[in-house]
C-alpha cells in the first residue's frame, strides 16, 4: 500500500488548486515552444496562435511609449500580457464563473503593483480600456487595491512561487483522501436502462444507444437523436418493469467491416415456448435508410438455454482478430448449482463462458465457424467455442485501444465479474484462461473443495473489492481518447449498487494495478458551462465513442421501462489537449428521419456571488467592477435520488419490486406484456414473413443434460 500511495503521488495533485484558463476549461501543453510567453511552454492556456497575438500587442505596446519608458516597462509588459497564459488565467482575471465580468488586467501582488505603479503607472493607459482603473492611476494606493485579488494566493507573481499551486501542475486533481476529481458532461436522457452506448467505426462519429426493452437509438455526433429506432425488436426480447430484472437487450457490436458489409450482431432474452433462452442474432442495415436497420435480415447464430431468469452475461465486442467474443453468465441462482462443479467449470457448457466464433464463415452445420487457435478446439470434450471458462457473470468487458504513441496495452481485454457474496473482480482475459469461478469469488475460496483441487490452473483477479464497498461491478474501458491526456492507461469502472465510480492504474515496471476511487469536482471545479458533478447512482454501462472518449450510463430507476437513464462523458478538469488536436470530421449521413435536439435535464445554474466587499477593506476604495445586480434564477428541482437500493443487483437472486404506475403506461416500442395481478405474460409475437432461406441452422444448446459426469472439468 506504501506503494500504492508513492505512485500516485507522482500523478495527482492537491485539491487545493484548481488550474482553469479563461475560456473556461483546463490548460494543456502546447505543441511548440512559446517566444513571448516562453514560461508557459510546458503547461498554461496558449498555443502558438495565441502567443503570437500577444507577441503583436506587445510590440504595440512599444510603439505607443518612448524609448526610455519602454526600456524599463517591457518586463512588465511582457508579465501582464502573459498572465492570459498562466495555468490559473481564471484566477488572475477573477473570471471563475462565466457570468462575471473579466478583468482587463491580471490581478497583482500589492507591492509588485506598487513598484510598478511608480515606475510604469502609465502603461496601464494603454493596456486596458477600464475607465475605472483609468480614473484611479494618480492614487497610488487606492489603484492597487483595485487590481487586487480577493484570494490573495492567486496574485501575479506570488503565484509562480505558491508551492501548493506548483507541485506536480497538470496532473489529475485529487483530494486529500486521494480520490480522484472528475467532472461529468451530460450527453442524453430519457433511456430506458441504457445498456450499451457503441460505434460503428464508419467513420461517421454516431453512437448507438440500446435500452434494455430492444430498442436502439442512433445519435448524430451533435447529441442530437433520430426520431425513429435505428433498432426496434422490443416485441421479442423478453423482459418485465421489475426494478432489478437482469433479463432484455444486453448487447450490441458492429461488425469490423460495418462500413462495407453493414453488418451488426445483437445479444438478447427471449422466451420460447416455457423456456428463457439467450440468443445471438446478426442484423443488417437497410440498403434505403443507414440509419435504419432491416427487421426482415435477422439471422440467428446461437441460443443457449437459461436455466433460471438472472446472470444472463450480454455483453458482445469484436477483437483485433476479427472475431466475436460472447460473455455468457453462469446460468443464474446462487453458487452455480447446476451439476457437480456448476456451469462455469463446465467445459461442455457454454454458460459460465467466453465464447469466440467466427462469422464470416460456416462450418460443421453451424452459422458461424469456429476460430483454428481457440484453446479447445481439439478437446472432444469441450465445446469448441470455449474461449475462456470459471467466469459468473461478466457484466462489461472491453478491448483495450492501446497506447495512442506507442501501442503499448492494445487488444487487452478487460471485463468486471459479479460476485456473489463477497468479492466483486475485474479480470484481463486470456486464451484458455480459467478465472475460477464456482472454485473462487475474488481472491478467497467460495467451493473449498474445488478451490483445493491442484488442477484448477485458475487466473486470479487484476482488483477485487469486497461488499464493503460495492457489490455489482461494472466494467469500464482503459480511457485511450485524445482530449484527457493525463487519463491515458487509467481504467475507469464503476459500482451498479453502491453508484462508486473506480479507477485501476498499472505500474508499468511492476505489472501491479493501484486502486483509486473517483470523486466528482468539488467547489468550482466543474461550475462552468455544460460541466456537472452529480449524476443518478446506478452506473449500467460503460462505452465509448468512435473518437476514444469515455461515458458511463447510469439511472435513477433501475426497470426497463423507467425513462430515467442518463448518459455522461468523463472529463477531466485538470488537462485537456491543446486547441484543435482532437477536433474530427465525421462523414457524412443521410436523414430520413426527424432530429431530436439534445437538451439537457441537468442545468448549470451559477452561484450568487457577494458583491459585499470585505470589512477590512478601506471604505474609500473604488467598486472594482460592476456585477450582476439580479441574482440568477433558482435551480430546477431534480428528481430525488432513490433512497433505497434496487430489489435486485446482477450478482445475486433476482427479487421481485413493485410495479409502479409509470411502467404500466407502456409507450410505443416498450415490451408488450399482459399484467395479470403481479405477474407479466407476454403475448405471441407477430410472425414475421419469412425471409430468404439459411443454408445454416442456429446453434442450440440447452444445456439440460451436462454430460460432466462422464467428462473430467478441467479443475
Amino acid at each position: 500500500m506504501a506503494r500504492a500511495g508513492a505512485l500516485l503521488a507522482l500523478w495527482v495533485l492537491g485539491a487545493a488548486a484548481h488550474p482553469q484558463c479563461l475560456d473556461f476549461r483546463p490548460p494543456f501543453r502546447p505543441p511548440q515552444l512559446l517566444r513571448l510567453c516562453a514560461q508557459y511552454s510546458d503547461f498554461g492556456c496558449c498555443d502558438e496562435g495565441r502567443d503570437a497575438e500577444l507577441t503583436r500587442r506587445f510590440w504595440d505596446l512599444a510603439s505607443r511609449v518612448d524609448a526610455a519608458e519602454w526600456a524599463a516597462c517591457a518586463g512588465y509588459a511582457r508579465d501582464l500580457l502573459c498572465q492570459e497564459c498562466s495555468p490559473y488565467a481564471a484566477h488572475l482575471y477573477d473570471a471563475e464563473d462565466p457570468f462575471t465580468p473579466l478583468r482587463t488586467v491580471p490581478g497583482l501582488c500589492q507591492d509588485y503593483c506598487l513598484d510598478m505603479w511608480h515606475k510604469c503607472r502609465g502603461l496601464f493607459h494603454h493596456l486596458s480600456t477600464d475607465q475605472e482603473l483609468r480614473a484611479l492611476e494618480g492614487n497610488r494606493a487606492r489603484f492597487c487595491r483595485y487590481l487586487s485579488l480577493d484570494d490573495t494566493d492567486y496574485c501575479f507573481p506570488y503565484l509562480l512561487v505558491n508551492k501548493n499551486l506548483n507541485s506536480n501542475l497538470g496532473h489529475v486533481v485529487a483530494d486529500a483522501k486521494g480520490c480522484l476529481q472528475l467532472c461529468l458532461e451530460e450527453v442524453a436522457n430519457g433511456l430506458r436502462n441504457p445498456v450499451a452506448m457503441v460505434h460503428a467505426r464508419d467513420g461517421t462519429h454516431r453512437f448507438f444507444v440500446a435500452e434494455q426493452v430492444g430498442l436502439v437509438w442512433a445519435y448524430l455526433p451533435d447529441r442530437s437523436r433520430l426520431e425513429k429506432p435505428f433498432l426496434n425488436i422490443s416485441w421479442a426480447v423478453l423482459t418485465s418493469p421489475w426494478q432489478g430484472d437482469e433479463r432484455g437487450f444486453l448487447g450490441i457490436a458492429f461488425h469490423p467491416s460495418f462500413r462495407h458489409n453493414r453488418r451488426l450482431y445483437v445479444y438478447y432474452s427471449v422466451g420460447i415456448r416455457t423456456s428463457e433462452w439467450i440468443r445471438i442474432s446478426e442484423f443488417r442495415v437497410s440498403e434505403d435508410d443507414e440509419n435504419a436497420v432491416d427487421h426482415s435480415s435477422e439471422r440467428i447464430l446461437l441460443e443457449v438455454k437459461e436455466p433460471a431468469s438472472n446472470h444472463n452475461g450480454g455483453q458482445l465486442l469484436f477483437g483485433d482478430d476479427g472475431y466475436l467474443y460472447i460473455f455468457t453468465g453462469d446460468g443464474g441462482m446462487a453458487g452455480d448449482p447446476f451439476g457437480t462443479f456448476g456451469n462455469a467449470q463446465n467445459k461442455s457448457a457454454l454458460l459460465g463462458k467466453v465464447l469466440r466464433i467466427d462469422v464470416d464463415r460456416k462450418e460443421r452445420g453451424l452459422p458461424y465457424g469456429i476460430p483454428p487457435d481457440n484453446p479447445f478446439v481439439d478437446d472432444p470434450a469441450a465445446q469448441p467455442e470455449v474461449y475462456a471458462l470459471g467466469v459468473r457473470n461478466m457484466w462489461r468487458c472491453s478491448f483495450d485501444r492501446g497506447d495512442p504513441a506507442s501501442g503499448a496495452g492494445r487488444g487487452r481485454l478487460f471485463c468486471g465479474d459479479v460476485g456473489q457474496n463477497k468479492f466483486e473482480e475485474v479480470d484481463l482475459v486470456e486464451r484458455g484462461g480459467n478465472y475460477g469461478w464456482r472454485a473462487r469469488e475474488g481472491f478467497e475460496c467460495y467451493d473449498r473443495s474445488l478451490c483445493a483441487n491442484s488442477s484448477l490452473n485458475d487466473v486470479l483477479p487484476i482488483f477485487a473489492y469486497p461488499h464493503t464497498i460495492g457489490k455489482s461491478v461494472t466494467g469500464g474501458y482503459v480511457y485511450r481518447g485524445c482530449e484527457y491526456p493525463n487519463l491515458n492507461g487509467l481504467y475507469i469502472f464503476g459500482d451498479f449498487m453502491t453508484g462508486r465510480l473506480m479507477s485501476l492504474h498499472e505500474n508499468p515496471g511492476t505489472g501491479q494495478w493501484h486502486y483509486s476511487e473517483i470523486c466528482m469536482g468539488h467547489g468550482q471545479t466543474c461550475e462552468f458551462p455544460g460541466l456537472i458533478n452529480n449524476y443518478y447512482p446506478y452506473i449500467i454501462s460503460f462505452g465509448e465513442d468512435e473518437a476514444g472518449e469515455l461515458y458511463f450510463m447510469s439511472t435513477g430507476e433501475p426497470s426497463a421501462t423507467a425513462p430515467r437513464g442518463v448518459i455522461y462523458k468523463i472529463i477531466d478538469p485538470s488537462r485537456r489537449a491543446p486547441p484543435g488536436k482532437c477536433q474530427i470530421q465525421p462523414a457524412q449521413v443521410k436523414i430520413r428521419s426527424r432530429l431530436i435536439p439534445f437538451v439537457p435535464k441537468e442545468k448549470f445554474i451559477p452561484k450568487t456571488r457577494s458583491t459585499a466587499r470585505p470589512t477590512a477593506r478601506a471604505p474609500t476604495r473604488a467598486p472594482r467592477r460592476r456585477r450582476p445586480t439580479v441574482a440568477p434564477s433558482p435551480p430546477t428541482p431534480r428528481p430525488a435520488r432513490p433512497t433505497q437500493q434496487p430489489g435486485s443487483r446482477r450478482g445475486g437472486g433476482r427479487r421481485r419490486g413493485r410495479l409502479n404506475s409509470a411502467n404500466r403506461a407502456f409507450r410505443d416500442g416498450d415490451v408488450r406484456l399482459v399484467l395479470t395481478g403481479h405477474r407479466a405474460r407476454r403475448q405471441p409475437a407477430p410472425k414475421e414473413e419469412s425471409g430468404e432461406k439459411r443454408d445454416a441452422t442456429p446453434r442450440k444448446h440447452a444445456n439440460l443434460q451436462n454430460p460432466e459426469s462422464k467428462v473430467k472439468p478441467r479443475t
